[in-house]
């Protein structure tokens, strides 16, 4: 068994892919309508799906919103350079929430962006 994807709901897709490609760096991998059922899925990532982990973003047609509630914590994205990494998240018109630095009880390096949906992404170094 291996982890495929993680899929979130978001409010406007296109502002969604253009945060994912543009300031996270991922990859559109594919992405198709279904007018039957009024929603459109793109999955977006670093890899090509049959050896990496990806995000699935789904856009219910004529849903701007959702509330995020509180069980939903964040996903994790590993880098190389956490402080480079920031920087060029914010230089692309990306939210940096916490600037990069330990993490609370310990010594891994992390940092949180958000998305245009507000959903939480950590960045942690080195991994």
């Amino acid at each position: 068994m291996r982890l495929l994807h993680t899929m979130i709901r978001v409010g406007d897709l296109e502002r969604s892919l253009r945060f994912y490609t543009e300031v996270l760096g991922m990859r559109l991998l594919r992405r198709k309508d279904y007018p039957d059922g009024k929603f459109t899925l793109a999955f977006v990532g670093y890899g090509d799906e049959a050896e990496h982990a990806v995000i699935e973003l789904t856009y219910n047609w004529g849903v701007d919103s959702y509330g995020l509630g509180n069980a939903f914590g964040h996903i994790a994205i590993g880098v190389n350079d956490i402080h480079v990494t920031c920087a060029e998240i914010k230089k692309r018109g990306g939210k940096v929430t916490r600037e990069p630095g330990p993490m609370k009880h310990g010594s891994t390096v992390i940092a949180f962006v958000e998305d245009p949906d507000g959903y939480k992404l950590e960045l942690i170094e080195g991994r």
